[in-house]
């Protein structure tokens, strides 16, 4: 994964991630027009950033890519496992902001999907040959009920993709080392997609380090996609602070950045 200058922007790209029909990738913190803490290209509606300084900063994400702002597509993200489905041409896209789901697949060219994040990891996949493309938003919830292997299941029943051909990019989340979780954490993995041991190092008693980078890896892996074939960034959000937004370093007070992916 590397460092790219698109107009404005500068974003993290997968190795497949500017390939024949697609670009794909993962925006920094830098290059938007927001203040202090949501300095500066907070993509975030839901934060207490202005909502003009929002617009403003996708309206720069999508004319880098010669989009105009209503061929941005993202939806009300709430730590399910529902994944929107956008199989149509021309689709009002500004019904979707209030559409609550946590996963958008399509294979629909012209329009850029996204999730929105700030220690939660980011999951892009792609099909070259169904040319579809899907978008994850995954916190310890989504990936204890196993929502990558949803997405992959939804990509192979709404557009005909094989998990064997899909290329997958992990983004930039929160570090292990950053990332304390309790026991209730521990019970729903347990309970739900499994992997707690090769995930989690107990540190203290009933507290826990928990691996989300390491979690979605296995659950691509455990799902079908080639390991070969994902790409992960090693940045963690809560250590890069002039890079990227971070939920827990700041106390909440923090702006959002986004994977995205666009079909040419």
């Amino acid at each position: 994964m590397k460092l790219v200058k698109q107009g404005k922007l500068h974003y993290l790209q997968p190795t497949w991630g500017e390939t024949a029909g697609i670009r794909a990738g993962f925006t920094t913190r830098n290059g938007g027009v927001s203040r202090a803490p949501y300095n500066s290209l907070n993509l975030g509606f839901n934060t207490d950033d202005p909502r003009y300084n929002v617009e403003g900063n996708r309206s720069t994400l999508a004319r880098a890519f010669d989009l105009q702002p209503h061929q941005l597509l993202t939806v009300q993200q709430v730590h399910g496992t529902d994944v929107l489905v956008v199989d149509q041409p021309n689709p009002d896209l500004s019904h979707f902001l209030q559409v609550e789901c946590d996963a958008v697949i399509t294979n629909q060219p012209g329009m850029m999907i996204g999730v929105l994040v700030a220690d939660c990891f980011p999951v892009l996949l792609h099909d070259p040959l169904k040319q579809a493309a899907g978008v994850v938003h995954v916190g310890w919830r989504g990936a204890a009920a196993g929502i990558l292997g949803k997405a992959v299941k939804a990509m192979a029943a709404s557009f005909g993709c094989r998990a064997a051909d899909l290329v997958a990019a992990v983004g930039p989340g929160i570090g292990a080392h950053k990332y304390e979780v309790d026991r209730q954490v521990r019970e729903a993995f347990r309970a739900g997609a499994g992997h707690w041991e090769a995930i989690a190092a107990e540190v203290d008693l009933g507290k826990w380090h928990l691996d989300l980078r390491r979690a979605c890896q296995l659950q691509l892996a455990e799902a079908g996609v080639p390991e070969d074939a994902v790409d992960v960034a090693e940045e963690c959000t809560c250590c890069h602070r002039e890079m990227l937004f971070s939920y827990r370093r700041d106390a909440g007070k923090t702006g959002r950045q986004m994977g995205f992916v666009l079909l040419g």
